[in-house]
């Protein structure tokens, strides 16, 4: 059987733990309340965008005098790979999952048009990913 000393150690370190503990909670809620209250406050942004697209899109009467970009050029020989991460934080299986879904799209891609490549990256975590890949060098 455990001496009294041990017992009272024991109790203060489990005590010292959950204080430890609580305050961790506390933090992690502060941090998801603000990244709701961002998202939330972001929601509008996406609505009107959407309305925006949509209305874009809505407007190409006639594909022949319609800006390339809206509508397109009926050909398959060029994609565009947009890959974005999260720049920071604990979120490894969030980025190691865009990773792996941007590698297997990627290498689809290339298996159809692998003369006919171009890479781009902006965001620096992107950026890595897309080095880590191999397949390409990519100019900033």
């Amino acid at each position: 059987m455990a001496s009294l000393k041990e017992l009272r150690n024991r109790i203060a370190s489990v005590q010292a733990t959950q204080k430890i503990t609580r305050a961790m909670q506390m933090v992690a809620a502060s941090k998801l309340r603000r990244a709701q209250e961002a998202a939330e406050a972001a929601r509008p942004y996406a609505d009107r965008m959407g309305a925006v697209l949509g209305n874009l899109a809505a407007s190409i009467n006639d594909v022949e005098t319609a800006p390339k970009l809206l509508a397109g050029t009926g050909s398959d020989k060029r994609h565009l790979l947009i890959v974005a991460t999260a720049e920071r934080g604990l979120c490894g299986g969030f980025n190691s999952s865009i990773a792996r879904l941007a590698r297997e799209d990627a290498q689809k891609l290339m298996a159809v048009c692998a003369d006919n490549i171009r890479d781009c990256k902006y965001h620096t975590e992107a950026l890595r990913f897309l080095e880590s890949v191999g397949e390409r060098s990519i100019d900033r």
